[in-house]
């Protein structure tokens, strides 16, 4: 969920305006909580402490998106496996972390090399060879 969503969601349910938010966070106006909430705007370390504090969350909890932002090739996959892990019933999870603890522990194999092509010329060499 975007830092935005999140925020909204989580002063929604502590009853808080952009207003309230503002004052109770050192530098930082209506304006620039409203930017937060709607995504424009995202709020510095101190700012983001006292967000945490204010809506009683830990930190990690409104940095979880944001964090995701940050490397989107390496996380998106595992966001998807975290998902598609999510979904599954416990014997499910247990055998995927059997295969994927085995896995690790193997060497990555190496690389594929691409097969090349049989041009005519070389075709019809074999076939001359096949023939004689």
């Amino acid at each position: 969920m975007p830092l935005a969503t999140t925020l909204r969601l989580l002063a929604k349910a502590r009853g808080m305006s952009a207003t309230e938010l503002a004052t109770a966070i050192p530098r930082a106006g209506v304006d620039t909580v409203s930017a937060w909430m709607r995504g424009e705007k995202l709020p510095g370390k101190d700012q983001l402490d006292a967000l945490a504090r204010i809506l009683g969350v830990p930190v990690g909890a409104l940095l979880a998106e944001l964090a995701s932002t940050l490397d989107p090739a390496r996380t998106q996959g595992e966001h998807e496996l975290l998902a598609a892990y999510r979904a599954m019933n416990t014997r499910q999870q247990g055998a995927v972390l059997e295969i994927a603890r085995g896995l690790a522990a193997q060497p990555a194999p190496p690389p594929r090399t691409p097969r090349k092509k049989a041009t005519k010329a070389t075709k019809s060499s074999k076939t001359t060879k096949a023939s004689k």
